[in-house]
């Protein structure tokens, strides 16, 4: 997939040095990217399996922690803040909560980035286009999770209005980027 390259190569340029915190890290899909450039990662999630599907891909330099992102809090700070493929799944109504917990883990003049993707397939709509709830087949099965459709430039301001200072961009479509620090 095109996008999905150019995200990492916008992770490449932003070179995530010192102390790294990845916030749903999933399978580790972007935690080698992070470790190549870090000083230590730690990275969360969840979900037991896809903790271990990480660690598989990449054990050095990187502190496994098993939280659910939106009731951890961390032991310190660190450098860059990093989610991949996460800020879509955070339910607008959680939003403000999640970026003030985002601003606790950052420290003082610390980066936060993140990559993501705004496709919503009318199919997946089982609520209505205006809905944050899809509906996701694997195998035979569903189950419903969320699926937030955000905009760069709407999402700027929304950021903004947070305290924070993130220049959002589109790759291909539907992918975007975001990257920035707490307004000073």
């Amino acid at each position: 997939m095109p996008g999905v390259s150019a995200l990492g190569e916008v992770v490449e340029e932003f070179a995530p040095a010192g102390r790294v915190l990845e916030l749903a890290c999933g399978p580790g899909v972007w935690t080698p990217l992070l470790a190549r450039h870090a000083d230590e990662v730690t990275a969360v999630d969840a979900s037991p399996e896809m903790l271990a599907r990480a660690a598989a891909r990449v054990g050095e330099r990187v502190r496994w922690v098993r939280a659910d992102v939106f009731g951890w809090r961390p032991d310190g700070v660190f450098d860059v803040v990093f989610f991949g493929f996460w800020l879509s799944h955070v339910p607008r109504e959680r939003f403000a909560e999640f970026w003030a917990m985002v601003a606790g883990c950052v420290a003082p003049g610390g980066r936060v980035l993140f990559v993501d993707d705004a496709l919503r397939a009318p199919e997946e709509l089982v609520e209505g286009a205006g809905s944050s709830t899809i509906r996701r087949v694997d195998g035979g099965g569903g189950h419903r999770l969320v699926k937030v459709a955000h905009w760069p430039e709407v999402l700027e301001r929304e950021l903004a209005g947070l305290g924070w200072s993130v220049r959002v961009a589109e790759t291909v479509w539907p992918f975007y980027w975001g990257a920035g620090c707490r307004s000073r």
